[in-house]
Order: structure tokens, then sequence, then C-alpha cells
């Protein structure tokens, strides 16, 4: 089982059922960690402005 780069508690999810893309929240402190790659598995710490960013980018497309 992966454990929390934060906290080190265990997450709850199996290594095979995520793919790249995938956020997963750690059930302890409440982190959110985007799976970027699988094998061997790799997590990044998603950023608290992560939504707000898209949503900034996908308004910029539209006025173009």
């Amino acid at each position: 089982m992966p454990t929390c780069p934060e906290c080190e508690s265990v997450l709850d999810f199996e290594e095979e059922e995520v793919e790249e893309g995938d956020v997963v929240v750690c059930d302890e402190c409440g982190h959110e960690f985007e799976v970027v790659a699988t094998d061997p598995l790799e997590l990044a710490k998603v950023d608290e402005d992560y939504e707000d960013e898209e949503e900034d980018y996908s308004e910029e497309e539209d006025e173009e």
C-alpha cells in the first residue's frame, strides 16, 4: 500500500487501480496528490490553486 508523502499514513487505494492524472486524497491529512507515474508509482502534491488555474486557462481560450 502506498503512503502519504506528507503524513506517512497509508493511502486507501490500490496501485494497480490508478492511472496517470488521477487525483488521490489522504484520509488522514486531507492533502491531494496527482498520480504522475504508475510504474513505479509517483505522486505529486496538488496545489490548492490547481482547479483555479484550469478554470483561468479555459476562460482565456474562450476569449480568443
